[in-house]
C-alpha cells in the first residue's frame, strides 16, 4: 500500500525552503518587482537551486544530483507555489531536467553534462514549447528536417526561416532552450536565440516569445527517442505543477481563514456567520482532495508507476479547479482589500488561472482520462 504521508526528511526539506522563502521572497518584495522587467529576486534561485541543492533532485547522484525523488521536488513546489514565487523551477529542476534524463542514455555525454550543470544550479536550461503543451500534445513540427544552408548554396537562396515558439515559460531566464525541431531535440544556448519577453497574466510566470535558426545548438537526439523523452518532461511537469497548486490553494485558506477570525463586523468574527463557515468548510474539503490527489501524482511519478499518466491527469484535472476557487475565495472573502493592487491575493489569483491551462487545461486531461480508462463519450 502506497504511503502518501510526507517523510521525516520532505518535512526538512518543507521548513528549510519555507524559511528561505519568507526571508527572501515576501510579498511585499514580489510585489515591489512584478512589474519591473525582472520579477525574479536576485540571489534567489543560487540560494535554492545550488546552496541547498533543490534543483538537483531528480537527479541521480552518480549524474551530479541529489538522488532524490518526485516527492521531494513536490514539497519544493509546494512551497513555491504557496509564495507564489517567481523562479524557474517548474521549467527547468522538473521539465527540462526530466527531459534530459529520458536522453541520459540514448545520446550519452551532452545530455548527460548539461544534466550536471542543472543540477548544480549553476545552468537555466527550458523547453522550447508554449506554457500551455499537454503532455501527450505533439510539441514537434511536422516537415523536412531542418538543416543549415549549404556553402554552395549560401549565396543564392539565402538562411533557411527561423522557427518561432510563444509563450515559453521563463525563456528569459534560461541558458539553455532545449528546441523541439523536425529532425529532433536540440540544446540552444540563449545566446543563440532570440527570446521577445511577452506580456502574462501571471506576472510572476514570466512568458516569451523563441526565435531560434535552423541548425544552431546541439542535437540531442531524433526520431522517437527525442519526443518520448520531451513527453517524459511534460508528464512529470503535469503531475508536480498540482502540487504547486495545491501549496497555492492551502496558503489562500489559511489567509482567509486567519483574516475572517480577525476582520469583525456587527461586533462579531466575520468567519462567525454560517454562510462564510460552510463555505470555508467546503474550502478544506477540496483542499484536502487536492493533496491527495497531488501527493499520488508525485508518487506515481518517483515509483515509476505504469498508472503515471492517468494520476496526473486525475491530478491536474482536480487541483487547476481547487488552486481558481481557493484564490477567488481569498479574494472575495478579503473584501474590498482583497481587489486592491497592494494585497497579494491577486498574486495567487494570475497564478491560479494561468496554471489552470498551464501543461494541459482541465478538459484536456479529463479527455486523457477518458481514453486511458477506455470511457466512451455520451452517444
Amino acid at each position: 500500500m502506497t504511503d502518501l504521508l510526507y517523510s521525516e526528511t520532505e518535512d526538512d526539506l518543507r521548513a528549510t525552503v519555507r524559511a528561505l522563502l519568507a526571508d527572501r521572497a515576501g510579498h511585499q518584495t514580489l510585489l515591489d518587482r512584478i512589474e519591473t522587467d525582472d520579477p525574479y529576486v536576485p540571489g534567489l534561485w543560487k540560494s535554492l537551486a545550488g546552496d541547498i541543492g533543490a534543483a538537483g533532485l531528480l537527479v541521480p547522484e552518480k549524474l551530479g544530483g541529489q538522488g532524490a525523488s518526485h516527492r521531494e521536488a513536490a514539497v519544493v513546489l509546494e512551497e513555491l507555489g504557496r509564495a507564489v514565487t517567481p523562479l524557474p523551477y517548474l521549467t527547468s529542476a522538473v521539465v527540462a531536467t526530466e527531459t534530459l534524463l529520458g536522453l541520459a542514455g540514448e545520446s550519452g555525454g551532452p545530455a548527460v553534462e548539461l544534466l550536471a550543470e542543472l543540477a548544480s544550479g549553476r545552468t537555466v536550461a527550458v523547453l522550447a514549447v508554449p506554457l500551455s503543451t499537454a503532455p501527450d500534445a505533439e510539441p514537434f513540427p511536422s516537415g523536412a528536417p531542418e538543416a543549415g544552408p549549404s556553402p554552395s548554396a549560401a549565396s543564392g537562396a539565402g538562411p533557411l526561416p527561423a522557427s518561432t515558439v510563444a509563450g515559453v515559460a521563463d525563456a528569459v531566464a534560461a541558458d539553455v532552450l532545449l528546441v523541439p525541431r523536425a529532425d529532433g531535440l536540440y540544446a540552444v544556448p540563449a545566446e543563440g536565440a532570440t527570446v521577445e519577453p511577452q506580456t502574462p497574466l501571471d506576472l510572476t510566470r514570466p512568458l516569451a516569445r523563441v526565435i531560434t535558426r535552423p541548425g544552431a545548438g546541439t542535437r540531442l537526439a531524433d526520431g522517437d527517442a527525442a519526443r518520448t523523452a520531451v513527453r517524459r518532461g511534460l508528464l512529470a511537469g503535469a503531475g508536480l505543477l498540482a502540487s504547486e497548486q495545491l501549496g497555492l490553494a492551502e496558503r489562500c485558506l489559511e489567509e482567509t481563514v486567519r483574516y475572517t477570525r480577525e476582520r469583525h463586523q456587527f461586533n462579531r468574527p466575520v468567519g462567525s456567520f454560517q454562510a462564510l463557515k460552510h463555505r470555508m468548510a467546503q474550502l478544506w474539503l477540496d483542499v484536502v482532495g487536492a493533496r491527495a490527489a497531488a501527493r499520488a501524482a508525485a508518487d506515481a511519478l518517483a515509483t515509476g508507476s505504469p498508472d503515471a499518466p492517468l494520476t496526473v491527469a486525475v491530478a491536474q484535472a482536480y487541483c487547476s479547479k481547487v488552486a481558481v476557487r481557493a484564490a477567488e475565495e481569498c479574494v472575495q472573502l478579503h473584501g474590498g482589500i482583497g481587489m486592491t493592487w497592494e494585497h497579494p491575493a491577486h498574486l495567487a489569483l494570475k497564478r491560479a488561472k494561468s496554471d489552470q491551462i498551464a501543461l494541459g487545461s482541465a478538459g484536456r486531461h479529463q479527455d486523457a482520462i477518458a481514453v486511458l480508462m477506455d470511457l466512451p463519450a455520451p452517444a
